[in-house]
């Protein structure tokens, strides 16, 4: 990103092209600061603007702007020699004024577009004009890696000598929106920023500002552009990162931290008060230790990785939903010694094959294995008798296609057949019916009496008692 005030000497401007479109002439202004380089597009009577407000308001000579032509200015050499005039001219200008660069100046330029401390002006100028309303009104704000670099930056530096006298462009509004803001969202781009050669992606800001942050949600920014997370670790509640690469959950979770060795982590980088986490579309393969440091977490989102197997995150006692739905399991075992007290599981669009592993999960009342691979209808024998099951999903699995499939699912929950939702809709009073049934015949296949029957049985002795 441009830093006019450190590239002060090593920034110049030239018009190096003209062009012409709908009858109108364009001049193609090149600017490079320092490493950065950038181009606009104006036309003559835009100069014209501009050099009136600099010959009013900034001492610029009448004389310096080439003139106006009325017969003839369309001609291929006049709209050569007018571009070399007026790249003469801002040549001039820009170095006239290249210690105070009044804004007039510098937004004809861009550079309250591409440059650190012009484009904080206009951030500065907005929350003092609209801050108190956008608090009110946004749900969460809106930042670009751009404007993060920049708000960085200038933290690492003194005021800079032209930092203007109206108080509406102070840095300070900026730093107090920040501080005051509870829900942000941060979106990158690989692509280069206009007509420069700035990469968002590329650039490195930390969230120091972010004094009373509960909701952070990351869109397409790499994990290494983040420096530091400031005091978010005791404020944060709920934070996503979508599709960014991420590989491990320790990108960010330990993220400003220089030795992520478990052994030499301290109780300072745990989240405090982070209950929400949600990594979907990234690359995560496994989840790794670095989870123990969310020990409130309550729901844990990873839709959309790489991974295949479940690891014991059993130190998560409050987690109660866990969505692993578009990932790469086929096998679940044991899960009730790796997850605890879990109250929803999403595992739609996997491989899975079995509902053995569930068998033990007591306290899950949501499963959805829509999308996966159970073949055989019998497989729901392992969790018939989980007691607080009432939400299943099996739709778009090979068994999801036989016969009376829906009775033949719902007969094994017994008793508890009327409380379960199959595939978002309870059964029907003709299915319990069915249900009943083909209960019936397989007890008495069995040997054993009928759910139902007891019921009755019980009743029907009370009353004769």
């Amino acid at each position: 990103m441009s830093s006019f005030m450190n590239h002060r000497e090593d920034s110049v401007v030239s018009v190096d092209e003209a062009s012409t479109k709908d009858n109108v002439t364009y001049y193609k202004i090149n600017v490079k600061v320092g490493p950065v380089r950038w181009n606009v597009l104006h036309r003559y009577s835009d100069f014209v603007e501009l050099h009136e407000k600099l010959v009013a308001d900034h001492g610029v000579a009448k004389e310096l702007l080439p003139p106006k032509k009325v017969i003839r200015n369309k001609t291929p050499k006049f709209v050569e020699q007018r571009r070399e005039a007026l790249s003469e001219y801002l040549k001039n200008v820009f170095n006239y004024l290249r210690l105070t660069m009044p804004s007039v100046f510098a937004h004809f330029l861009d550079f309250h577009l591409y440059d650190i401390f012009f484009l904080l002006q206009d951030l500065a100028k907005k929350f003092f004009l609209e801050g108190d309303k956008l608090l009110q009104s946004e749900k969460s704000h809106k930042f670009t890696p751009m404007e993060l670099h920049a708000i960085s930056e200038r933290l690492k530096v003194a005021c800079p000598l032209t930092e203007r006298i109206d108080q509406m462009y102070d840095f300070s509004h900026v730093l107090d929106f920040c501080s005051q803001l509870r829900a942000i969202n941060i979106e990158g781009s690989y692509e280069k920023l206009g007509t420069s050669n700035i990469v968002p992606n590329n650039l490195q800001f930390d969230l120091i500002p972010f004094k009373s942050l509960v909701d952070l949600k990351i869109l397409g920014v790499p994990m290494a552009c983040i420096q530091s997370v400031g005091g978010l670790r005791d404020t944060l509640v709920s934070l996503s990162v979508f599709t960014a690469s991420v590989v491990s959950l320790n990108e960010f979770l330990l993220v400003d931290i220089l030795h992520k060795d478990p052994s030499s982590i301290a109780d300072t980088v745990k989240w405090k008060r982070l209950s929400v986490i949600n990594f979907a579309s990234n690359n995560i393969q496994n989840v790794d230790w670095a989870i123990r440091l969310v020990p409130r977490l309550q729901h844990l989102s990873l839709t959309s990785n790489k991974l295949t197997e479940l690891c014991d995150i059993s130190c998560l006692h409050d987690l109660r939903v866990l969505n692993l739905s578009m990932n790469s399991f086929s096998v679940c075992d044991n899960w009730h010694a790796k997850i605890g007290n879990i109250v929803k599981i999403d595992l739609s669009q996997n491989k899975v094959e079995t509902l053995q592993g569930f068998s033990r999960l007591y306290s899950l009342e949501s499963l959805n294995l829509s999308c996966n691979a159970i073949s055989d209808v019998e497989e729901v024998q392992h969790i018939c008798r989980l007691p607080c099951l009432e939400d299943l999903w099996l739709t778009a699995n090979p068994v999801a296609s036989s016969i009376d499939y829906r009775v033949k699912v719902i007969e094994q929950f017994n008793a508890r057949m009327a409380e379960i939702c199959l595939d978002n809709e309870k059964a029907s009073e003709k299915e319990l019916d069915t249900a009943r049934v083909l209960q019936a015949l397989r007890v008495v296949k069995e040997g054993k009496t009928p759910s139902f029957l007891q019921n009755n049985n019980t009743s029907h002795s009370f009353n004769k008692s």
